[in-house]
């Protein structure tokens, strides 16, 4: 019985696997809270975007802040991708995983001089730039370093993409991008700053985007653009659409990835931009339904009001309920023959904010094992080491092989930095 969201993902009489793997084994073997994630669950969902492409100049980069684990990036750069990062540390991640720095774009709001001087060392294809003052800077660290900055513009088109206020971007009212109306603006500052090159224009509004409608309203504003920048004589190369598209965490229904790329294509086409290189920048898209994390039953803990049902994983290990209200479906690992309960399952952090789930029911007893669902992305690249936990061990499973893809951390690593006054 295969469960929403992965093919990879189901019960094979009372376990639940994923690939060919059990995860109550694997729980086992590896110990709790652990994250499993399948690589072909991978590659299923990246295959849509480059089917979608095909016969088009194209690059799909991997927008890493979704999960930025080796194995995750080794698997991406295999299949011919290309990253969108947002630090000078993901830059170092996508070198240490083996892939190029000229399938690498440079996005977000805040690129320190050390990253910029970095990435231009580094060869980068593209820097995404967010503002006026950015392109300042950026010049000047290109005149400095000898090198030229091929950038594009992100332009905040000012449309909804109605998805949770904190994972919106491309709003008046948000820290992204350059003004819509001040974007023709900026195009002519750069063709004047000296170590930069134009090469095209870029628009993300958000993430976890279920309709068809804000991409392509954001598409119309920027061709827009794209027309009055080449009028007054600044060519752009590319377009880049971003990323966003959401995934199924209980009953959404988002376009499939080469659906969405036919109505963007379509309109690129009927408008004549059909020549330009498309880069999109997918991340919970490729990675969301692949991952679980797995955590064991600690304690059953009944009560006049709720039912607690406290497990070893944390608010630490993941953020996404605490920090948005998240809904993750939670599942038990071997199925009982008794009937549920409903619980709040929660974790052993000395916060009320500590949930993982809410009034779900489950038949489970301690030392049994649950899993988290839909959890590959944004789960453990937001997990940090409150109340002195350890981050949780990741593994990758391909086909039916296991491989621990991340250590688990040791409390003598956790505070390895740290210095005692003489």
């Amino acid at each position: 019985m295969s469960l929403p969201g992965s093919p990879f993902l189901a019960y094979r009489g009372k376990e639940l696997f994923l690939e060919d793997c059990s995860l109550d084994e694997l729980a086992q073997r590896f110990g709790t809270p652990l994250y499993v994630y399948s690589q072909a669950a991978m590659l299923a969902a990246l295959a849509p975007y480059q089917r979608g492409l095909a016969g088009r100049p194209h690059l799909v980069c991997y927008a890493m802040k979704a999960n930025s684990n080796l194995a995750v990036l080794q698997t991406f750069a295999r299949a011919g991708c290309g990253f969108d990062i947002v630090s000078g540390g993901e830059l170092e991640r996508v070198l240490a995983a083996g892939a190029d720095a000229d399938k690498v774009v440079f996005s977000g709001v805040g690129k320190t001089r050390a990253e910029m001087h970095r990435a231009l060392d580094a060869g980068v294809l593209c820097f995404n730039v967010e503002s006026e003052a950015e392109l300042e800077v950026l010049s000047q660290a290109a005149v400095d370093a000898r090198r030229t900055a091929r950038i594009s513009l992100r332009v905040n088109p000012d449309v909804d993409a109605q998805t949770h206020a904190y994972i919106s971007t491309g709003l008046k009212g948000n820290k992204f991008g350059i003004a819509h109306d001040q974007a023709l603006a900026a195009y002519r500052r750069a063709t004047e700053l000296p170590g930069l090159e134009v090469a095209g224009i870029d628009c993300h509004i958000g993430s976890q985007i279920t309709t068809s409608g804000p991409y392509l309203d954001a598409l119309d504003r920027v061709l827009d653009l794209v027309e009055s920048i080449e009028a007054a004589g600044i060519a752009l190369h590319h377009l880049d659409l971003g990323g966003g598209l959401g995934i199924v965490y209980t009953d959404e229904q988002p376009p499939a990835a080469d659906a969405l790329l036919a109505q963007l294509l379509q309109r690129i086409d009927a408008r004549g931009h059909g020549h330009r290189m498309l880069m999109v920048e997918p991340g919970r898209s490729l990675v969301g339904n692949a991952g679980v994390l797995v955590s064991e039953v600690l304690y059953l803990k009944p009560g006049e009001a709720k039912n607690f049902c406290i497990v070893d994983a944390a608010m630490n290990d993941l953020m996404r309920p605490a920090m948005y209200e998240a809904f993750m479906r939670i599942e038990a690992c071997r199925l009982r023959g008794h009937g549920a309960t409903v619980y709040d399952v929660v974790g052993p952090v000395c916060e009320s904010g500590d949930w993982l789930g809410r009034d779900r029911a489950l038949a489970v007893e301690p030392g049994d094992r649950v899993a988290v669902l839909s959890a590959g992305a944004y789960c453990m690249s937001m997990a940090s080491n409150y109340n002195t936990r350890g981050r949780a061990a990741e593994v990758m499973v391909v086909g039916g092989q296991a491989h621990l893809v991340r250590d688990r951390e040791q409390p003598s690593e956790l505070f390895r930095g740290e210095r005692l006054i003489d």
